[in-house]
């Protein structure tokens, strides 16, 4: 494991940089290390955007990535390094397929499938416009500032005041400062929030992309919470990433601000599903985002009513 140096956006970019290939048959092998998440697990965006990465590297360098679909299996250790086995499927005339295994001592802790697409297609275009009258990001506190004061009372606190490498701003109250009552009782999950790379830097629009995905999941889960009521804190929460999916359709440049146009459509059986729309804050569609989360809250026990 390397030591972590520079600015959180710096080490982001490093963590998913990778090491070197090496083949074998249909399947490439390259070694990856993890960062600091208050979980103490290895973060599930981090290792569906390293996830891409990997994949990247054994492409064509005219493809860039349009989709990705990934299951976490398994809770990762953080200590560890990863292994990622990525297995050729298809190059065709326009789209490369890879499946991407990703697997610590303890065996897997996640599945992709990744496609890629040659650059420069043309076809059918339209998206959804992106919500009107949304306050701009510069006029809105950042959750570095809004969480700075809880960092001695909460490890999440702590790591996005200090080490997040986004600077993100909701256009509501952030969850982890407590309940959203109202988005519970109008049972509904919609959030709206500004995000991006907090620090400048020159990568590929591949990386960008990988930036984008791993920027997301930390907040994927929150349209859930807020519908039912719930937080990070609330006592004796479990709550875990089942499957992530997300889809490019344009340029990203993650240093640049993004509006995430989220909500919950439904919940059941302990699982709830949460989507997002992201647009550039010119009102340009870029990706669209689908994940579903485990949220378990322990039930009182009647008999001590």
């Amino acid at each position: 494991m390397t030591t972590e140096t520079g600015t959180p956006l710096q080490r982001l970019i490093n963590v998913l940089s990778l090491g070197s290939p090496s083949v074998y048959r249909d399947h490439t092998y390259i070694n990856g290390e993890s960062m600091y998440f208050p979980t103490g697990r290895v973060y599930g965006g981090q290792v569906i955007a390293q996830s891409l990465i990997a994949a990247s590297k054994t492409v064509a360098p005219d493809r860039e990535p349009h989709s990705i679909h990934g299951y976490f299996i398994a809770p990762g250790d953080i200590h560890q390094d990863l292994l990622f086995d990525v297995e050729t499927l298809r190059d065709g005339h326009s789209f490369s397929s890879r499946r991407v295994n990703v697997t610590q001592s303890q065996g897997s802790i996640l599945t992709a499938i990744a496609s890629f697409q040659t650059k420069g297609q043309e076809g059918m275009e339209y998206a959804d416009p992106m919500p009107t009258d949304v306050p701009d990001p510069e006029s809105l506190k950042s959750s570095k500032e809004l969480m700075e004061p809880f960092a001695d009372k909460s490890s999440f606190a702590k790591y996005y005041a200090y080490n997040s490498p986004f600077d993100i701003r909701y256009i509501s109250q952030p969850i982890l400062l407590g309940p959203d009552k109202r988005s519970h009782e109008e049972d509904s999950g919609k959030q709206l929030v500004w995000m991006r790379a907090d620090g400048s830097c020159e990568v590929s629009q591949t990386m960008h992309r990988a930036m984008l995905a791993l920027g997301c999941d930390q907040i994927m889960l929150e349209p859930i919470l807020r519908r039912t009521g719930l937080t990070v804190m609330t006592p004796g929460i479990s709550f875990a990433s089942i499957d992530h999916s997300m889809w490019w359709y344009r340029d990203v440049d993650v240093t640049q601000w993004h509006l995430y146009v989220q909500d919950t459509p439904t919940a059941g059986h302990g699982r709830g599903l949460s989507t997002a729309k992201v647009y550039r804050q010119d009102g340009t569609l870029v990706a669209a985002i689908v994940q579903e989360a485990m949220v378990r809250v322990p039930q009182p026990d009647p008999k001590q009513d």
